[in-house]
């Protein structure tokens, strides 16, 4: 399946670009209290060397602010401030040298706020997220849906949209357009809906996200199908995977969910069975340990981004789908045969799988 992404207009947040042509990027949001400098650091260091293109940090008063400078110097990821309720939050944050300011049309609403962050923005050249979400959403711009669609209450996901594109009305009155979009709900149908509505109104690029998705697993899920639907529709130009958990787990997600779809390679794929009872060797540990062991190597020419690595366990598709990829393993009983590229290598025992396939990796990286 060919995607044909949504045109879009292109943004600069930090030196990554958002939109157009550009990669899908990944982003994550820092859980540490913000005004603890060492603690914040310390986790967007764990989530740069995870994969994340983007972190977001909670800005929830003027302390934060000042630690925001200090975080900027000790991190070389791009830094967005999430701004609720105060817009001197975000001109504090901008002051501080952040590289995108995150404004919710559900708590800073006043036409001037608006306006003195825009301005601050429009000068320092950064962009602003419009983000949007069902759980703060304000009820105006109700009735004007209403007398449009004909029913007595409005749809949520059509009531996002109003307050987005009112939003972004007024920020364009303003003369800027270094804008991105999120219309995050907490249910996947909805959010989908939002955005899907709101991609034929306007061409800024969209932050892709379900929002309160839930612990480690139902999250995942929720957010897979939410941003992958979108995605495979050509929909989305950055995501952020919402998990109540460890926010590396979140750029682990997000960036399976974009290589899933061959929108961007971040390395190795590793295609594993999920067994049988023909199964004769421990290929759930074994496909762990590859993926762990292939997690850890250093790629830093991209030689291994398109790589596909398959740990087979059965005679059955084994050989089959070892050959397809570009390094195997079809097990027997206690041993396996290795294959490089489509061919049988050599025939090896079950304690040698996983040092065989590293072997092989070391060897293409050193070619």
């Amino acid at each position: 399946m060919k995607i044909t992404r949504r045109k879009t207009r292109t943004i600069n947040l930090g030196g990554v670009k958002i939109g157009g042509t550009s990669p899908v990027s990944v982003q994550s949001m820092t859980k540490t209290d913000t005004m603890d400098v060492a603690a914040t650091v310390a986790q967007i260091k764990e989530l740069e060397l995870a994969g994340c293109d983007i972190v977001r940090t909670a800005v929830k008063d003027a302390s934060c602010c000042d630690a925001l400078a200090k975080i900027m110097k000790k991190i070389n990821i791009p830094l967005e401030a999430d701004i609720h309720f105060d817009y001197r939050l975000a001109i504090k944050a901008i002051e501080a040298g952040v590289d995108g300011v995150r404004l919710n049309p559900g708590n800073v609403y006043k036409k001037d706020e608006i306006a003195a962050v825009i301005n601050l923005a429009k000068k320092r050249h950064i962009p602003v997220r419009v983000g949007v979400n069902s759980g703060s959403v304000r009820p105006h711009g109700a009735r004007a849906i209403k007398l449009q669609s004909g029913r007595s209450e409005p749809r949520l996901p059509e009531l996002m949209v109003k307050t987005a594109s009112d939003y972004l009305k007024l920020i364009e009155s303003l003369g800027f357009r270094d804008l991105m979009v999120s219309l995050k709900c907490s249910d996947v149908p909805q959010t989908i809906d939002a955005y899907r509505l709101m991609a034929k109104k306007c061409d800024y690029p969209f932050h892709l996200g379900v929002t309160a998705a839930g612990p480690e697993l139902s999250g995942t899920v929720k957010s897979t199908l939410g941003i992958g639907i979108l995605l495979a529709e050509g929909i989305g130009d950055t995501i952020r995977v919402s998990l109540t958990g460890d926010p590396v787990q979140e750029v682990i997600v997000g960036k399976n969910i974009i290589q899933g779809l061959g929108l961007r390679r971040f390395g190795p794929e590793v295609l594993s069975c999920p067994t049988c009872g023909r199964t004769e060797v421990d290929i759930i540990g074994i496909a762990n340990k590859v993926e762990q062991a292939l997690g850890k190597i250093k790629d830093k020419k991209g030689k291994l981004s398109s790589l596909r690595v398959a740990v087979m366990g059965c005679v059955v598709n084994g050989p089959g789908e070892a050959k397809e990829a570009d390094l195997g393993i079809a097990a027997g009983k206690g041993s396996g045969f290795l294959f490089i590229k489509g061919k049988p290598a050599r025939k090896i025992k079950e304690s040698e799988f996983v040092s065989a396939i590293v072997t092989e990796i070391n060897k293409i990286l050193k070619g």
